[in-house]
């Protein structure tokens, strides 16, 4: 396999990652009157907790070493579709319910009572990213999908120490999510919902269309036995 024909998939990551990148943007600096806040009870009993932020930036090295693994290095050229398709459906509804149903947070501390280095990490952290468009949460989503496919792969499911490893980065960035109070219990729930949503339809679509068409064919027989008197 020559290296054009072999690296003929590789477009669809920086054309959906400018298109992603931009859509963001200008949600975020997009001025809207009035937010959906989107909160529960259970998160005001969440304390915060700064050491979360070392996870919650390993976040971005996670994601992008399993997007280039599974670009460049995965055999099983199936496998990368599956991650790439589940990211995207996921990234894209996230855009469009932030576009027509806006929405917020009032968790962050107004102050902090120690001053660290994690401290002074996720003050840079609230500078750059805003408690606006949080719903689904991104961070929990991206997460579990690279997880799922780590967890699918031919080759590295074969591998327990490292799925293990994964698995508990994987729950520690979704902790860290609502312990730096940057989402909701709600925004996992729905991330969580959403790649269980994601998983059935593209890992398992072979599991649905033989259900389909099992219902399909009891209903010709109904049909047959119902015609037959």
């Amino acid at each position: 396999m020559n290296a054009k024909k072999s690296s003929k998939h590789l477009w669809i990551i920086p054309v959906y990652g400018i298109f992603y990148l931009l859509s963001f943007s200008f949600l975020e600096s997009h001025v809207v009157d009035h937010r959906e806040i989107i909160q529960s009870r259970l998160d005001d009993l969440i304390p915060f907790s700064e050491i979360f932020i070392i996870p919650y930036f390993l976040w971005f090295f996670y994601i992008a070493a399993t997007v280039t693994y599974f670009a460049l290095f995965q055999k099983n050229i199936k496998d990368y579709y599956h991650l790439l398709a589940t990211l995207a459906i996921g990234m894209t509804l996230f855009l469009v319910i932030s576009l027509i149903w806006p929405n917020g947070h009032t968790l962050r501390p107004r102050s902090f009572e120690r001053d660290n280095i994690f401290v002074d990490l996720v003050r840079y952290l609230y500078t750059i990213d805003t408690p606006t468009n949080i719903f689904p949460s991104i961070h929990v989503f991206n997460s579990v999908a690279c997880c799922t496919a780590i967890g699918s792969s031919s080759v590295l499911k074969k591998h327990k120490v490292l799925q293990a490893c994964v698995l508990l980065l994987t729950v520690s960035i979704v902790l860290s999510t609502v312990f730096l109070k940057q989402h909701t219990i709600i925004d996992v729930i729905a991330a969580l919902a959403l790649n269980l949503i994601c998983y059935q339809l593209i890992y398992k679509y072979q599991t649905i269309l033989a259900f389909v068409k099992a219902l399909g064919e009891k209903r010709k027989k109904k049909i047959f036995r119902s015609d037959s008197f």
